[in-house]
This record gives C-alpha cells, sequence and structure tokens, in this order.
C-alpha cells in the first residue's frame, strides 16, 4: 500500500493527511478504512495527473510561443544541425547551470522552429519555465517600462524562469538606447537564467545591432562564458522547399502537356 498520508501532504491537503491518519488510528487494519486504500490511491493519481496537466497547459501559454513546435515536427535530414546535440538540449538541463544557447543561421533555416521546440520540451517533459520573445519586442517592453520609471520589473520577474528565448536578433533594428536596455538586462540574467538566442548575424556583427562595440564585446563575454552554439547553415530550408514543389508542379504540368491531358485547374 501507497503512503496514502504522503501523497496527500505532496498535493498539500495537509488536513485530509492528519484526517486519513487518525483514521488509521483508530481503525484495525483489514478494516474498511484500509481496505478502502486503493480507492484513495487512484483518486490521487487523478489528482496528480491533473494538475499536471493544468501545469503544463498554464506554462505553454505563459511562455507565449508563437506557435506550437516541436522536435518531431523538425526536419533534420533538410538541416544541417547535429541531432544529438538537439536530443541533448531538450531536456534543457544546461538550465540547471544556467548555460546558454545561441543559434546563428540564416533566414528560414529552422532557428526559430528548434528555440521553440526545445522550449515546449522543456516545459512538457521536465517541468521547466520558458518565456519566449521576439527581441524587437523585449527591447520596446524595456523602454516602455523605463519611461514609466518601472525599470528592472520585467528583469526581476524573468529572473524566476529556467529559460528565456530571444527570437531574430538583428532582423529589425533597435535604438542604440534600447541595446543598452537589452545589455543590462542580460547582464542581470547572467549566470542566474538561461537565454537561447536565435540570429541570423555572426558574432562580429553583433555590434552593428548594439551601436557599441565596447558593449557588445561586454555583452559576448557574458553570453558566450558557457554557451552551446548551434550553427543551422544560411540555405532557407523553406525556400528549397517551395522550390522543390515548384518544380515538381512544372515537371507534372509539363508531362501532360507532351501525353495531351487537359491540364488541372
Amino acid at each position: 500500500m501507497h503512503d496514502v498520508a504522503a501523497q496527500l501532504k505532496a498535493l498539500r491537503l495537509y488536513g485530509m493527511a492528519d484526517a486519513w491518519q487518525e483514521l488509521l488510528a483508530h481503525n484495525p487494519q483489514g478494516s474498511s478504512i484500509s481496505s478502502s486504500s486503493w480507492l484513495i490511491e487512484h483518486l490521487l493519481r487523478a489528482e496528480e495527473t491533473d494538475r499536471a496537466m493544468r501545469s503544463i497547459r498554464y506554462q505553454l501559454h505563459s511562455a507565449k510561443f508563437p506557435a506550437h513546435r516541436d522536435l518531431a515536427g523538425f526536419d533534420f535530414s533538410q538541416s544541417r544541425v547535429d541531432r544529438t546535440q538537439i536530443d541533448d538540449l531538450a531536456s534543457l538541463s544546461f538550465t540547471e547551470q544556467a548555460h546558454n544557447v545561441v543559434l546563428i543561421g540564416g533566414t528560414g533555416t529552422g532557428k526559430t522552429h528548434l528555440a521553440t521546440a526545445l522550449g515546449v520540451s522543456g516545459i512538457t517533459r521536465h517541468s521547466k519555465r520558458v518565456r519566449f520573445y521576439s527581441t524587437i519586442d523585449l527591447v520596446n517592453l524595456l523602454e516602455q517600462e523605463k519611461a514609466a520609471g518601472k525599470a528592472g520589473r520585467l528583469a526581476f520577474s524573468l529572473l524566476r524562469m529556467d529559460l528565456v528565448i530571444l527570437d531574430e536578433l538583428g532582423y529589425l533594428p533597435f535604438s542604440q538606447a534600447g541595446g543598452a536596455l537589452l545589455f543590462h538586462l542580460l547582464s542581470k540574467l547572467y549566470e542566474h537564467t538561461s537565454v537561447m538566442i536565435t540570429t541570423n548575424l555572426t558574432f562580429g556583427e553583433w555590434a552593428t545591432v548594439f551601436g557599441d562595440a565596447k558593449l557588445t564585446t561586454a555583452l559576448l563575454d557574458r553570453l558566450t562564458h558557457h554557451c552551446h552554439i548551434i550553427e543551422t547553415g544560411n540555405e532557407s530550408y523553406r525556400f528549397r522547399h517551395s522550390s522543390d514543389s515548384a518544380m515538381e508542379r512544372i515537371k507534372a504540368r509539363e508531362a501532360l502537356r507532351v501525353s495531351g491531358d487537359p491540364e488541372p485547374f
């Protein structure tokens, strides 16, 4: 028989745990109380499962992913990334030491898909707390926070996360002041909360985004101190896939033309 009292306490049902122990103490073994423990255990397992599912749904909603993506939906055969490395990162065990991840590659090479899928895996399988941001949206939030005289509140909330994902660094420009605010945020998260960044820029090009070479160097020193760097390549998977599909349609139309069959609408 499982320790029902311990399960009740784990669910923070302390009053029920005390009542259960009192019932057992006043009823001999083999009584209806003891023989009914299987029903109590079944209900407890159902409650634990329900709470776990509700927690996952809440964490997925709070993460603010732009769309649901998982590793099962990523075509590794069309990507240059190391699947073993991605599978290792999917546990988000690197967040236990507040290590970071940077995904570097061209547009359409799967960076956002991978970052989202890793975050989803961390939440659904390992109970991690994740927050996803478009980098430009995060910078805008930091600027609004400072203008409202509430600087530091967002950083404080993100310190409670296991992983913060910053998507598309370098795709859209932001002000030097915004870059400084992002630098200060990342400095506060350093060695406390893991950061995952997707970017189409090499590290040498980051200064063009932040507008300050010294600040950028300092940021990179912190970010890459303990960092997993994943290169997704420069050839767009989406472009290659659409090109292949277009070529197949052209070949199909040509075959119909040669055969004399009417072309489908």
